[in-house]
């Protein structure tokens, strides 16, 4: 059992920061490196001796807070048109402007987590293609080899600090530099360590004014003749003035930009046309739960995430039997991330109570609130819309509770 044999084995190391050089690659090499707790019966449990539960409880616990990211059909279709593009620019001889792409979506959908895992796999492939070194390296430039760089803009961001955040990705010094003189180290840095995919996650807490704030603009305009595939990942893209002011097709379910009016428009209008043309826009939204396809897609979704819980009892038909399902879909209507902190909370629970079992009258006793998404800024639009519960209380046992009664020398004594 690994559990017996490393039974420490789900500590955490050092935490991974992925917006850094060495925290991204550390991450890459070790996203599927958490072996979960292994599967147990109650009466593999009762055998086992009491540090050994405790120690078990504590990996079934980490298995519970480390769910692996699930697939969905919405999150495939991101991927893959992610990948689409940083291939199309990663393999073209051509030196002009590689297209961009803009994922956009409500917080809580999985968006980073998706964006992130399908540049792990280019990169894994493009570093085994080029034997792992900079193809077009130069005598005495960098050895600093990094096709993906991931960058989050800060909470309240400026295109100055979001050119810091690029550049600390690399670890280049900035000290003292201007805008003009930032933008410029970035694009060097981005030519010499060989970045085929720039991510900058959170785009939209850059806060676009685009009367008054030309240099946002400037700067994604600079970054767009870059030899590098620009992925911008946020909350309300198509009408945060990245592009032109957006609505959704009922229809396609693409997104439609009005025409650029000839009079009175200003300077910003012209950035916000190119960007349109240049930027694919795709979406990453939640499960929905009207047509027997969707229900269908979501109960595939709620059936891999049984297989990961590690409950005593068994957990086939925990999630997918009965009304359970469309219950889970109205507590967390659809999004991924609810769902994943639903269950995370409801598994504490059933092992605290000793139930075991994911219930409606268990997971009614609380709700996820936005404390338990705390990397999501509230002021930035990121934490999701979170159903409305009530939580009603616990039931009481009936009868006298008789757990802590100590009757062992009385008994022992009436024994003769």
């Amino acid at each position: 059992m690994t559990s017996k044999q490393n039974p420490l084995s789900f500590l955490p190391g050092p935490a991974v920061d992925r917006t850094t050089f060495e925290g991204w690659n550390r991450w890459c090499e070790t996203r599927k490196a958490f072996v979960p707790a292994p599967i147990l019966t109650a009466l593999e449990y009762d055998r086992l001796s009491k540090r050994q539960k405790r120690i078990h409880d504590l990996h079934r616990l980490a298995t519970h807070s480390s769910l692996p990211i699930q697939a969905t059909p919405m999150s495939e279709r991101v991927a893959h048109a992610v990948l689409a593009r940083v291939e199309d620019g990663a393999f073209s001889h051509k030196a002009g402007t590689r297209g961009g792409i803009m994922v956009n979506g409500d917080g809580a959908q999985g968006k980073t987590e998706t964006i992130c895992e399908a540049l792990a796999c280019f990169q894994e492939e493009w570093l085994a293609l080029n034997n792992y070194a900079n193809p077009d390296a130069m005598p005495g430039t960098r050895d600093l080899v990094a096709p993906v760089a991931y960058v989050r803009c800060p909470v309240r961001a400026t295109p100055i600090s979001t050119c810091q955040r690029i550049l600390d990705f690399y670890g280049e010094d900035y000290k003292g530099m201007r805008l003009e003189d930032l933008v410029r180290t970035v694009k060097t840095a981005v030519v010499e360590h060989a970045t085929k995919a720039l991510v900058i996650d959170d785009i939209t807490r850059l806060k676009l004014h685009r009367e008054a704030d030309q240099d946002v603009l400037d700067l994604i305009r600079e970054m767009m003749s870059m030899p590098v595939t620009l992925i911008l990942v946020g909350v309300g893209i198509p009408t945060s003035g990245l592009l032109r002011e957006g609505r959704r097709d009922p229809k396609t379910q693409e997104w439609i930009y009005e025409p650029v009016k000839d009079i009175g428009r200003s300077p910003n209008d012209h950035a916000a046309s190119q960007h349109e043309r240049r930027f694919q826009v795709v979406d990453l939204g939640p499960f929905r739960y009207a047509t027997p396809a969707e229900m269908e897609a979501w109960m595939a979704h709620l059936l891999r995430l049984e297989g990961e819980l590690r409950l005593l009892t068994n957990a086939a038909g925990m999630l997918t039997q009965g009304d359970m399902p469309e219950y889970l879909f109205n507590r967390t209507k659809g999004v991924v991330g609810i769902l994943e902190k639903l269950v995370q909370h409801g598994c504490r629970r059933a092992m605290e109570d000793k139930s075991e079992y994911l219930t409606k009258d268990l997971l009614n006793q609380f709700t996820v609130t936005p404390d338990d998404m705390p990397d999501l800024d509230a002021d930035s639009g990121e934490q999701p819309n979170i159903p409305r519960h009530d939580p009603t209380p616990k039931k009481k046992p009936t009868g006298r509770i008789t757990v802590f009664d100590d009757d062992g020398p009385a008994a022992v004594g009436s024994a003769g």
